[in-house]
């Protein structure tokens, strides 16, 4: 819708510098005295055949093509413009939120940290012309006082920077599990506030239906190609030792639900949807259960893990299944359960017996 906005305009000025033109063209030749010459042999002066009537003829003709352009870019740059001003300037410093908004197709003017946005979100790609607040539990006071912001939208994570907005309305938008296990609900939920707040509720409906046949696809593509891994464990690594078990409250129960699948947890995760494991603790994971890893994953921590001998002896690679994934925000919204789905159907597992 932006970018539609700004060819609008574009194309507006070009049509307004056009007629402009054209009408002091039109003074010029229009409205100059008949153009005389003298007959060599009659040595009397003689009018051109344009003569004043036809010059004023194509002159009317001319000036009404102009006024029906000029009018008409006017009416169009009016449009445009009135589009562009019923579209709320939203900021979000939180992922979460910025990431569902920019996939429903309502991206806001600004978030944080947006330079490390690729290596723990990476999906969907903010607009080149989003601008970065800086740290998102503390964004740059000055920054925001220069920005058109109609709406925040954060998490109570943030509320503490609110201050900063000034008389700005904040709204909090939270994606969490709201008991112990993940639902679907609790996703969907969110995301039609997000549609609420932004005056376009349709919005957020279709995107939820998108998603959903989205992530319905990407389950028939991985069921295609791995028909028989049904059961899945995921964790991140802090380093070559310790990791991060994602359980029940998580966004990867209703994610991995959506597609048929089974994610196993070993304990009760905390707030945040994990709970802390070592490397030894995945012993306890029998031989169908697939380990996903979820990335980033860095290579000093790559390098030990590969010479770790207790990850030898899993035989993760080997007699054991294992797949690295994408980054993706764990702790996202809607997109990041479509992020998910699509990396775990483009995903490649190796070892065990389930391949």
């Amino acid at each position: 819708a932006q970018s539609s906005y700004y060819w609008t305009a574009c194309r507006s000025r070009l049509t307004s510098g056009f007629c402009s033109f054209f009408l002091i063209r039109l003074q010029r030749y229009a409205f100059m005295p008949p153009v005389f010459y003298t007959d060599k042999l009659s040595k009397h002066l003689l009018v051109t055949s344009v003569s004043v009537m036809t010059t004023l003829k194509w002159f009317a003709i001319a000036l009404c093509l102009v006024l029906t352009a000029c009018n008409s870019q006017t009416s169009t740059t009016s449009e445009a413009e009135n589009s562009h001003s019923d579209r709320m300037n939203i900021v979000s410093p939180d992922w979460g939120n910025a990431a569902t908004l920019t996939a429903m197709g309502h991206a806001p003017i600004a978030t944080g940290d947006v330079r490390v946005w690729d290596r723990w979100v990476g999906s969907p790609k903010l607009p080149t012309s989003i601008t970065d607040l800086g740290i998102r539990y503390q964004p740059n006071a000055e920054l925001i006082a220069q920005l058109p912001v109609d709406m925040v939208i954060d998490n109570y994570f943030y509320e503490h920077a609110r201050n900063l907005y000034g008389d700005v309305p904040a709204e909090s938008v939270m994606f969490a599990a709201k008991g112990e296990t993940a639902t679907w609900a609790d996703y969907t939920e969110p995301t039609r506030e997000l549609g609420v707040l932004i005056d376009n509720p349709k919005m957020a409906e279709d995107y939820i239906v998108q998603s959903q046949k989205d992530i319905q696809l990407a389950s028939q593509q991985f069921q295609q190609r791995y028909p028989k891994a049904k059961k899945f464990a995921v964790v991140q690594f802090a380093d070559a030792n310790n990791m991060r078990m994602y359980v029940a409250n998580s966004l990867f129960q209703p994610a991995l639900e959506q597609m048929d699948r089974e994610l196993v947890v070993l304990g009760k995760g905390n707030q945040w949807g994990f709970v802390p494991i070592r490397m030894g603790d995945l012993a306890q994971l029998d031989d169908e259960t697939c380990l996903l890893i979820i990335d980033p994953l860095s290579p000093i921590t790559r390098a030990e893990i590969d010479d770790s001998l207790i990850w030898q002896r899993l035989g993760y690679g080997n007699t054991r299944c294992v797949g690295e994934l994408p980054p993706v925000w764990i702790y996202g919204g809607m997109s990041s359960l479509v992020s998910l789905a699509d990396n775990l159907s483009e995903v490649s597992l190796k070892g065990g017996e389930v391949l």
